[in-house]
């Protein structure tokens, strides 16, 4: 019989609690155990970015990190960006306009990537932004409607200050 371990974790704002096994990975928690699919999982070694979310504000590989890591943290995923199906993130909205996406495996990946990175730098260069998503891989397109769409979402946040 597998050792458990009892976790509680805030995904999304909301306090989950379970128990899991020790080897259980954090993407396969927000995936199977919390029904939360948006968090993708390409390569599980960390190299794709298909899996990352913010781990207590912060960009983090899901398929990296043990759920009983989370314990006690705050997990955010692309499902708790927007307010509502009707009011997307501003990052998620320029996304849209500036069709910056394609099959949309690598999308959610991408935005949890740029979310941190829009805070701490709200006027990015396009070689900036190049940079920052250089660690999600999209098989789809050349990246350069990501990067306008990254480009975009951070006018839409500078004039929503």
């Amino acid at each position: 019989m597998t050792q458990t371990y009892s976790v509680s974790v805030t995904v999304n704002g909301q306090v989950f609690k379970r128990d899991v096994e020790p080897r259980l990975l954090l993407s396969d928690f927000l995936r199977h155990e919390l029904g939360l699919t948006g968090t993708h999982v390409g390569c599980e070694h960390g190299v794709c970015g298909a899996c990352t979310v913010l781990f207590n504000g912060e960009s983090a590989r899901s398929c990296l990190l043990f759920a009983v890591q989370a314990d006690g943290h705050a997990i955010t995923t692309v499902e708790g960006l927007a307010k509502s199906p009707q009011a997307l993130h501003p990052l998620q909205q320029a996304f849209w306009e500036a069709h910056g996406l394609q099959c949309g495996y690598c999308t959610p990946g991408i935005l949890m990537t740029l979310i941190p990175f829009l805070e701490k730098n709200p006027h990015p260069t396009e070689h900036e932004v190049r940079e920052a998503i250089s660690g999600n891989l999209c098989r789809c397109t050349g990246y350069q409607h990501i990067v306008d769409a990254a480009l975009l979402a951070a006018d839409k946040l500078a004039s929503a200050k």
